[in-house]
């Protein structure tokens, strides 16, 4: 399993580093030369966004393991985005 988080650390000043996402990326393919993975991703709320605390599950099928781990990260991070809700513009 794969782990991935993401911290914002505002204004490089360490002691206010908070983590805002993570991503777990498990291969359920018995480590298959093509696999296929479940992803699961937790995002904090954004103020600025408006956006709600939210998780997103989604699956990778038949990737290639020869290729380099940030594939399958670029990859799952497409499958996230494809899986994330649009949001509302607001517009009248």
């Amino acid at each position: 399993m794969l782990v991935i988080t993401v911290d914002l650390v505002p204004g490089g000043y360490e002691p206010m580093r908070r983590t805002i996402a993570a991503m777990r990326i498990a291969n359920i393919s018995d480590l298959a030369d093509i696999s296929d993975y479940q992803i699961v991703a937790n995002e904090t709320s954004n103020p600025l966004s408006g956006t709600p605390p939210r998780t997103i599950r989604c699956l990778i099928q038949a990737h290639s393991r020869r290729q380099s781990v940030w594939a399958l990260i670029a990859t799952a991070c497409e499958e996230i985005t494809k899986s994330d809700p649009p949001t509302s513009s607001g517009g009248g």
